[in-house]
């Protein structure tokens, strides 16, 4: 797979909007499953079976991992384990679709905690990324009044959290080997997950196969391939490219929760789910590609 990346950084664009499809399609598992399986011992199933999936492809790696990655990694699985913590008991309480593109808000949130954190300043585009954000926020959210859902609530705490696993990563990933981190992250949420659930939850009975199944696809797709995918396809295109597909995991998600779900989306709806992706696309992108347009405008016209 890496040697086709290698080739074609088409191929590394195209399995990025796969991973896209891949998280989009999670909502509706994560969803469906919830209707049998408690949210914490769905997540210990699907990072535990993720956990060992990871182990079994690198033990080579994991097996000469020391203090401080296991450290850094505990400290990246504890961000992780509480967005996956506040979305699946979020979604319980929200339609898969706000769930999905609420999830999308960390990518706006990531400059601004480094502002606070690490005092580096947010750019323009940035700020006007927040505002287009907010917009977008309060026409998906705020049905009938200046409130938000318990869910919509949960769900946006995830996202900050998310926000904070990515800001953990870009600080450790420097250092460390990333699949190891990956691995214990993903080991740490499973265990986080399974003691929360022994001590609030009771043990699930009688799980259908329609459960395991969703189950499964978050394990051995939506976690354990897509982190993979990512991992390698990242090294060949650019950061630009990879921020605008991965954002499309949150339309995915909304589109499969009208399939699957009939879920219905207001007008109003629609609209703040189209100023979110705006958002997230300024914010990542900076409109590089319209400035490069422009330019290679004025070249042509220079030319003729």
């Amino acid at each position: 797979m890496e040697k086709l990346f290698k080739k074609n950084s088409l191929f590394a664009d195209i399995s990025l909007l796969l991973v896209a499809i891949i998280w989009g399609g999670g909502f509706i598992a994560v969803k469906d499953s919830l209707n049998v399986v408690t949210p914490f011992y769905q997540m210990a199933l699907r990072f535990g079976i993720s956990t060992i999936l990871m182990y079994l492809v690198f033990y080579k790696r994991v097996k000469r991992i020391n203090k401080t990655q296991f450290k850094n990694g505990t400290i990246i699985g504890v961000f992780l384990f509480l967005g996956f913590a506040f979305q699946t008991v979020g979604i319980n309480y929200t339609s898969a679709g706000k769930s999905a593109f609420l999830t999308a808000v960390y990518v706006v949130l990531v400059p601004f905690l480094q502002w606070v954190i690490m005092k580096r300043r947010p750019d323009n585009y940035s700020l006007i990324g927040a505002l287009i954000c907010l917009v977008g926020i309060s026409l998906l959210t705020l049905q009938g009044g200046f409130s938000l859902g318990y869910g919509d609530s949960l769900t946006l705490i995830c996202a900050f959290a998310f926000a904070g696993q990515i800001l953990a990563i870009g600080k450790y990933v420097e250092m460390d080997d990333p699949l190891i981190l990956t691995v214990v992250q993903l080991g740490i949420a499973a265990v986080l997950s399974l003691l929360v659930a022994l001590f609030f939850e009771p043990i699930p009975i009688g799980m259908n196969l329609r459960a395991m199944g969703s189950i499964l696809y978050l394990a051995i797709f939506s976690t354990t391939l897509a982190f993979l995918i990512q991992n390698i396809a990242q090294k060949y295109t650019t950061s630009t490219h990879a921020a605008i597909i991965l954002s499309l995991e949150s339309f995915f998600g909304a589109v499969f929760s009208v399939l699957f779900f009939k879920e219905i989306f207001t007008l109003a709806m629609v609209l703040g789910c189209v100023l979110i992706f705006i958002a997230i696309v300024t914010t990542e992108t900076k409109l590089e590609f319209l400035r490069k347009n422009k330019s290679e405008d004025e070249v042509k016209e220079n030319v003729i």
